[in-house]
């Protein structure tokens, strides 16, 4: 067979890449599509129990957390998912036909949880945690479906993410899910065989998806699984460790986290930042039994011994610089030697935040401040101002590295360059 002489083969070439370039080109078109399902309303039969489950398993998945405003509609979407690749908002998961998931099937629902697919194929972006849902079985999905078409409707448009071009293309979350979504079990931190650690794993891991926050990120956003629960910093402040050690060293005991998952208050400290909703939407409404079993795979079946927070020792008689910006700054409202006035003031003496490895959120609480809150419990916790403003980085290092060399094991090496670093937002 002849083969096209140079002369045909340049026109046959440049079709070629045009057909491809077409077929790439409505390939991404079709990948953004957001239209509803076109079919009617689907009609979800429940029974009253069937309902509250699901009620119970949407709230423990903390559904509401990214799909609700503060003052918006329940679970209508709305509310600004910041991540480094551009800001994605939660979408209205409510029965409305138009705008929600009303016309969704059983079957799309529990593809969109657990494969990270919509309708129409749509790639859902990973801010949606179906890298945790995966393990999320087919008849809890049915419930936690049940429930939210139960809700009441409503029409709020969804927000489309603020994504640069072309990162908002979801035909690339193709290739990320190929390369990074993992569908083995996700990993444990801690080590237990007992039925309330099982439970444990299946809250923490799967359904709360406490490892979405706490666990390293690589610069594609995959969870890093060899470094589980570890730690990483989520925007601003740092989402700590929770290995049973680190939380060990910093003084938490099984009884403390499981007060600290109802009411967001514990000797340790108060709920603050990505963990405040957390508390607020989800793990306040769960049963004594499943919060213990939070606890026991978060410290394992055999909890490691917590550390006793260390004594501070007073040197009113040559107060040391930091001891003098923490008088002038911090005494009236956490006491002169840290024992704070609580419910509302929490002590500084067994603090979890002090205690951390990493200095940042104790510089961010003390340069930003923290807003008051209500804990589900009704405490009010006060306004704690930022001080950025009144303190030169020198004595916002002073300050810090006096709080830990008192109320921690850490070292106080807190420089006025690591302040400063914060400052400008890094």
């Amino acid at each position: 067979m002849a083969r096209p002489s140079p002369r045909r083969r340049g026109p046959i070439v440049a079709l070629v890449i045009l057909v491809l370039i077409v077929v790439a080109v409505a390939a991404a078109i079709l990948g953004n599509r957001d239209d509803p399902p076109d079919r009617p309303p689907q009609q979800v039969q429940a029974t009253p129990e069937q309902l509250q489950l699901g009620r119970y398993l949407a709230r423990a998945a903390d559904c509401a957390a990214c799909h609700q405003t503060a003052d918006g509609a329940a679970y209508a979407g709305g509310f600004p998912l910041q991540t480094p690749f551009g800001t994605l908002y939660g979408t209205n998961i409510t029965p409305d036909p138009d705008h929600g998931i009303g016309r969704w099937t059983a079957d799309e629902f529990h593809r969109a949880l657990t494969r990270g697919k919509a309708p129409h194929g749509r790639n859902l972006y990973p801010a949606m945690p179906y890298t945790a849902y995966h393990d999320i079985p087919r008849a809890d999905s049915d419930l936690i479906y049940a429930y939210l078409m139960s809700v009441r409707p409503s029409a709020q448009p969804n927000k489309k993410p603020e994504i640069p071009f072309p990162l908002n293309l979801r035909i690339l979350m193709t290739g990320w899910n190929l390369l990074f979504f993992d569908h083995d079990p996700l990993p444990a931190a801690s080590q237990g065989e007992s039925a309330q650690w099982v439970r444990g794993r299946y809250l923490t891991n799967v359904l709360g998806h406490c490892g979405e926050c706490h666990t390293p990120r690589g610069k594609l956003g995959q969870l890093h699984r060899d470094d589980w629960l570890q730690g990483y910093t989520l925007n601003r402040f740092e989402a700590p460790s929770l290995t049973p050690q680190a939380l060990a060293e910093r003084g938490w005991t099984p009884e403390d986290l499981q007060r600290f998952l109802r009411t967001g208050l514990a000797p340790q400290g108060i709920a603050a930042d990505e963990m405040y909703p957390v508390i607020l939407h989800s793990t306040q409404y769960l049963s004594d039994d499943d919060l213990k079993a939070m606890s026991a795979f978060l410290l394992g079946d055999q909890p490691p011994k917590p550390a006793p927070a260390p004594q501070a020792k007073p040197d009113n008689a040559s107060p040391s610089p930091g001891r003098r910006v923490y008088l002038n700054t911090c005494a009236a409202c956490h006491g002169v030697d840290g024992e704070g006035h609580p419910p509302g003031m929490p002590p500084l003496a067994n603090n979890s935040t002090v205690r951390l490895e990493n200095p940042r959120n104790l510089l961010l609480s003390i340069l930003d401040g923290l807003p008051a809150q209500r804990l589900p419990d009704g405490t009010t916790i006060g306004d704690m101002p930022g001080f950025a403003h009144r303190l030169t980085d020198d004595e916002v290092a002073q300050l810090t590295n006096y709080l830990r060399t008192t109320w921690s094991t850490r070292e106080g090496q807190v420089t006025a360059g690591d302040v400063a670093t914060l400052r400008e937002g890094k």
